[in-house]
């Protein structure tokens, strides 16, 4: 069979990361040398506080948490290193030996420290509450004090063991499995390999043809692995099910609301004032349907390109960088500075190679070390907004992690996107500012209209699939794939509506979302940031050069406070459950602008 090749050069083929930072490669003796003696420093840690944390005094818990941070970021530097080996090519049994080596051997320290926020929480309330007043507690305060809030659904330290112990062979590995499984799969295209990451691209094109044929080849190549995919979603359903169980809490959502620092009454809001304005979807597909000339979209029609020029335009990786900083420079020469080092030393791996991992993702390493970007790029428009949005991940990471250090360095996931989309609205205002051409700047908002979909109403509707799926899965036993199909169709038709025809092929693309199964119930916050992110840009056309600096701090404040008091800081009200209206709003603005705009450009269309 022919292998797929790369379709174009764009520059990005050499760009990969330097990891020497922390080793030199999986068989680096000091790798078992720092597990070894990493082993011995968390047992004495462990003899030096078992059985002591809920009496320590705050300057006896602060100089606890200075030796633990330390021991967490030596492990980090361990399972950053196998875990950022492992995605740039899945397919290889060292790094995937690595990665379980590093998995298990993680599982081991975790269960040996489990102890100390377990005996945190059971320090009785004014005990509690001394401890946290006290200054002599300085940065760690909010960790502390938020740890308490999964007081009432901690298990025995022996359950919370077996716990992690067991999803080293559970849930862990049924994730790697997944991941690994659709990294491996190749999409037969015209007779060419290509992987899923290639073939998605191919979404794009504006061809239909290729684009009906790349469609069908991605459904024929997860039809061929739908027992294995059906599966591994009904055990972590399962799994799931049975831990919430054990610890009480009263819905699949709840540990994920807990862990985003969200109230259950935020997220009902946010999905409620989304799902009550899919309308905006399909008035855009209404619009983009006469723009194209077609009779009806179809799936494959989603995100196909407005015919105008430029529109198939090949932007090399040295054309991104330089799109990027340029904006970043413009907002705060901070953003560009932090955001240089990620090219100039070697923090990203960008190539489309075979066996890497799909999609994009930036992680934040440890303090000891540096943020780290994935992308697979290939040279288009998305491609640029996808650099500049995990540059904006990355550029969060390092202001938080050193302001705050490695206990408040990791927001939660509802606000992990502030930077990231920031960055992305950066991009986008600045090119729409530069373009003279209104044709090239409808294509332009069309493309960020989708996205921003994408981000928003399209996170929404795998919500409302989520939950169909984990209150099925707890309601009626193991699921068909029919069965999720059901599930999966039923939420995508809701928000397009008549707008897109949905055939039944698409019932079947739940099956690639690693999501689902690496962060259950993690997709609103995708929304959550996008739809603040646009009532901060707001503010920030308001304010000017003003809200730079106050950005920059609620950025720097990484997870050192509730998201509502570091919010606060701008002028967000997250408490308000009409807050979500703000971005919502101006999100139908724009699409009435991109209206105005269709028929500026092209009025025969609407005589």
């Amino acid at each position: 069979m022919a292998q797929a090749a790369a379709e174009r050069i764009t520059g990005a083929e050499n760009v990969v990361w330097d990891l020497s930072i922390f080793y030199t490669d999986v068989d680096d003796p000091r790798i078992q040398q720092d597990m070894e003696a990493l082993t011995a420093d968390v047992d004495a840690f462990a003899a030096r506080y078992r059985g002591r944390v809920a009496a320590l005094s705050a300057a006896e818990v602060a100089a606890a948490l200075q030796d633990l941070e330390r021991l967490h970021d030596r492990a980090g530097r361990l399972s950053t290193f196998a875990g950022l080996l492992y995605s740039t090519d899945t397919n290889d049994a060292r790094y995937g030996a690595l990665l379980q080596k590093v998995t298990e051997y993680e599982s081991e320290l975790r269960q040996k420290l489990l102890f100390f926020e377990l005996e945190w929480n059971q320090a009785d309330d004014a005990h509690a509450a001394q401890v946290l007043a006290d200054p002599a507690l300085g940065k760690y305060r909010h960790y502390l004090e938020a740890e308490r809030r999964f007081k009432p659904y901690q298990l025995s330290e022996i359950e919370e063991q077996l716990l992690v112990e067991k999803s080293v062979t559970g849930r862990s590995a049924w994730t790697r499995f997944f991941t690994q499984l659709t990294s491996a799969l190749r999409v037969d295209y015209d007779g060419q390999q290509l992987t899923l990451t290639q073939a998605l691209t191919k979404l794009h094109d504006p061809d239909r043809e290729v684009r009906r044929k790349a469609s069908a080849a991605i459904t024929a190549a997860l039809r061929s692995r739908t027992m294995e995919l059906t599966y591994i979603f009904n055990v972590l359903a399962a799994d799931k099910a049975s831990e919430d169980k054990r610890r009480g809490y009263p819905t699949w959502i709840s540990a994920r609301n807990l862990s985003n620092k969200t109230p259950d009454a935020v997220v009902e809001a946010l999905i409620q004032a989304v799902t009550a304005n899919y309308d905006i979807v399909a008035r855009h597909y209404r619009l983009k349907r006469v723009l194209l000339g077609y009779d009806e979209l179809t799936e494959y029609d989603r995100y196909a390109p407005l015919p105008v020029k430029e529109s198939d335009t090949l932007y090399r990786w040295e054309t991104a960088q330089d799109i990027v900083l340029k904006a970043f420079s413009a907002f705060s020469p901070r953003f560009a500075e932090v955001a240089g080092r990620f090219f100039d030393e070697r923090w990203i791996h960008a190539p489309v190679t075979p066996g890497k991992r799909g999609g994009a993702f930036c992680s934040g390493a440890v303090p000891s070390a540096h943020p780290y970007v994935l992308v697979n790029y290939d040279g288009t428009a998305r491609d640029v907004m996808t650099l500049a949005h995990e540059l904006g991940h990355g550029i969060h990471f390092y202001l938080a992690t050193e302001a705050q250090g490695l206990f408040g360095m990791y927001t939660p996931l509802t606000t992990a996107e502030m930077a990231s989309t920031f960055g992305e609205m950066l991009v986008f205002t600045d090119l729409m500012a530069k373009e003279p051409d209104a044709e090239a700047r409808l294509a332009m908002l069309a493309h960020k209209l989708e996205d921003s979909f994408a981000t928003i109403f399209r996170q929404v509707a795998m919500n409302r699939f989520e939950d169909g799926l984990h209150t099925a899965r707890r309601t009626q036993g193991e699921l068909s794939t029919d069965r999720i199909n059901a599930l999966w169709m039923d939420t995508q038709r809701a928000m397009f509506g008549d707008s897109v025809k949905l055939g039944d092929d698409y019932s079947l693309w739940w099956s690639y979302i690693p999501h689902f199964l690496h962060t259950p119930g993690y997709v609103y916050a995708y929304a959550f940031g996008e739809l603040l992110v646009l009532a901060l840009f707001n503010l920030y056309r308001e304010r000017g050069a003003a809200f730079v600096p106050q950005f920059i701090d609620v950025l720097a404040a990484g997870d050192s406070d509730w998201p509502e008091r570091i919010l606060a800081r701008v002028g967000v009200d997250l408490t308000d459950l009409n807050f979500w209206n703000q971005g919502l709003n101006a999100l139908r603005e724009l699409v009435e602008q991109e209206e105005g705009l269709a028929r500026q450009v092209y009025p025969d269309k609407f005589a």
